[in-house]
């Protein structure tokens, strides 16, 4: 065979039509098998032919799990799930495999398929509803079985919201590129997928875990798809060239979901989502999901806000973090007052990670370095360097002694060595009276890097001041700006932890911290401005500092 089609099915009433339907279609070497899930109502009687395969549990597995049943039986090059309440166009199966790429998931152009009508022996006709007397002469109806596929509308576009939830895509269709393809291919790019329909091949179906149980028994499912298939290199399209009818079970009254899925679950599949793709944890990909954000954009329930928190999150390799060591180099003025400063060491200290501290008097915190050296940017500079150099991690978090660090924050590890990664959930905080400022921003307190990596910048960066004095437009931050200044040309891009990390404002800091707007010479450098007088993870602004 070359195309198996998978379908789970339990308490279906339309199963046996669908196969019906698939069976009269297609036209290549194409096969069915059906899982009846877990039947508890009467099973539809099924097409005996060849072509058709059946696996019965007695007890339910849910939805995923009973397609991986299906697809485990499966010797074809490509798998189809389908739900078991559609109908197919004519040789629909050779039209998707005649376009089909291995990289790909596709589906057809999505119609309604009306399945049924409610008639009296008056001959007074109602549309697929719930089951009760006649509307119009209050006679007994029986169901009528019509199986139309509407030809409008028909569905060619999906993607999903911050939730994230399933959205059509309609907008999309007015874009220059979507006409430009449909004219020329007649295949268009989807960002996501309605779950009732697509096909891959088996390969790629298990090499990307398509249907991963530990999701639930359904749910999210098409989210799921699209995302595995974008982020791991690949498309989602969908082919204009055929097309398959799905009837909806809102439209159908007593048609309901057969699969229990209370809103616990439905919330845990959408949890999950947002954690594995959202924030780039999916070891299959090697594309971040602000790639497929910004592909597409704009879409359909993002902000421009939340694209950006999106785009703070690298792409990271599982198995390359877990591998890396990282240590926190510390440096101090010991200018600080005492109770912020053990206040916020009390914080690094729950990092469990290995702390060089390095300060211009001794102080009782890890393995310590004193520079006995004049409060300034180029001894910071120097303390940095002095503390990279003898701790031997493979990645360092700079640490600054007047900032709370949330544990999340080093939870982090830089996926590439050559780049500069900032963490840009940081909130200010003025101590006199607990009030709080956000704005997306890069400060040195929230880099992260290669420890070797940092090295070789601060040495140039130390023997140029050295050289030529110290000027501001060099910038504190590695990789921040494009000036003649800079440093080096590597690049700085941002990440973001669970929980914020606190940079405490004392009068006694570094750089002036400013607490409005209009202090900005440009409102670039200030996007995102939030002010609360209470910090999430921290509670209220006049309670941290204890």
């Amino acid at each position: 065979m070359d195309l198996s089609i998978l379908i789970p099915a339990k308490n279906e009433e339309f199963l046996g039509k669908t196969v019906e339907d698939i069976l009269a279609n297609i036209e290549g070497k194409t096969e069915v098998i059906v899982v009846l899930d877990g039947y508890e109502t009467a099973v539809p009687t099924i097409p005996n032919d060849p072509r058709v395969r059946i696996i019965e549990n007695k007890v339910s597995s849910g939805q995923r799990a009973a397609t991986n049943e299906a697809c485990r039986l499966s010797k074809a090059k490509y798998v189809m799930k389908c739900d078991a309440h559609c109908a197919f166009d004519r040789g629909f199966d050779v039209k998707m495999m005649r376009k089909m790429k291995d990289d790909w998931t596709m589906a057809p152009v999505m119609r309604n398929l009306h399945v049924f009508n409610w008639v009296c022996e008056d001959g007074h006709t109602r549309y697929q509803s719930p089951s009760g007397p006649c509307n119009d002469c209050g006679k007994t109806t029986r169901k009528d079985i019509v199986w139309i596929p509407k030809t409008n509308p028909q569905s060619v576009s999906y993607c999903f919201d911050s939730e994230p939830h399933f959205q059509y895509f309609n907008h999309f269709k007015k874009r220059s590129e979507y006409k430009k393809d449909l004219e020329e291919k007649g295949i268009t790019e989807s960002m996501s997928l309605q779950g009732s329909c697509f096909m891959l091949t088996r390969d790629k179906y298990w090499e990307l875990n398509i249907c991963d149980e530990t999701l639930g028994s359904w749910g999210s499912q098409g989210i799921e798809v699209a995302c595995k298939t974008w982020l791991s290199g690949g498309c989602v399209m969908v082919n204009h060239h055929t097309w398959y009818g799905h009837m909806f079970r809102t439209q159908g009254g007593d048609f309901g979901f057969p699969y229990v899925n209370p809103g616990s679950k439905v919330e845990h599949a959408k949890r999950t989502v947002r954690e594995i793709f959202f924030d780039n944890k999916w070891e299959g990909q090697i594309r971040p999901l602000s790639w497929l954000l910004e592909k597409f954009w704009p879409v359909p329930g993002w902000s421009e806000e939340q694209l950006a928190m999106i785009k703070a999150w690298p792409l990271q390799s599982k198995e390359k973090i877990e591998k890396q060591t990282a240590g926190v180099v510390y440096y101090t003025d010991n200018r600080l007052d005492e109770k912020i400063m053990k206040q916020c060491q009390v914080q690094i200290a729950k990092s469990r990670l290995p702390i060089m501290s390095v300060s211009l008097k001794p102080i009782d915190f890890g393995e310590n370095v004193v520079l006995p050296l004049e409060r300034g940017p180029l001894t910071m500079f120097k303390q940095i360097l002095a503390g990279l150099e003898r701790i031997k991690t493979d990645a360092v978090f700079l640490c600054e002694h007047d900032v709370l660090y949330h544990p999340t924050h080093f939870q982090f590890r830089p996926p590439r060595k050559d780049i500069y990664y900032y963490n840009m959930n940081n909130w200010q905080l003025r101590t006199n009276d607990g009030h709080a400022v956000y704005f997306d921003c890069k400060k040195l307190s929230q880099l992260c890097a290669d420890r070797k990596f940092l090295i070789e910048h601060y040495k140039k960066r130390i023997a140029l001041i050295e050289a030529n004095g110290f000027s501001r437009r060099m910038g504190f931050e590695p990789g921040t700006h494009g000036r003649p200044e800079r440093v080096d040309a590597f690049k700085a891009e941002g990440w973001r932890s669970e929980f914020p990390n606190v940079d405490i404002k004392h009068g006694r800091n570094m750089t002036e911290a400013r607490w409005s707007q209009s202090e900005f010479r440009s409102q670039n450098s200030c996007r995102n401005w939030k002010e609360a007088d209470e910090i999430y993870g921290w509670g209220k602004g006049d309670t941290i500092i204890i």
